[in-house]
């Protein structure tokens, strides 16, 4: 365990650096998106977000399907208009 200080940053008033060999284990990179939740009294969990699926619902796929319509039947109208 590495005792780490609370610092401000900019507009943020409160950062925590993640010791590196910490972040290697849990796989954290730059960029990635976390949540940070509060256990107890004390402490906070920080977890990466897990990337959503997107499941595509009838309505959707109804929509999609009369768009690639509507830009086949009216590619060179909406060619002249680009």
């Amino acid at each position: 365990m590495q005792i780490q200080t609370i610092f401000k940053a900019g507009n943020s008033p409160f950062v925590v650096s993640i010791p590196p060999q910490v972040a290697r284990d849990v796989s954290f990179t730059h960029g990635i998106r976390v949540t940070v939740s509060k256990v107890g009294e004390d402490a906070v969990i920080i977890k990466k977000v897990k990337k959503q699926t997107t499941s595509v619902s009838p309505v959707n796929k109804e929509f999609n399907n009369w768009m690639k319509g509507v830009l086949k039947e009216d590619a060179e109208i909406l060619e002249e208009l680009a």
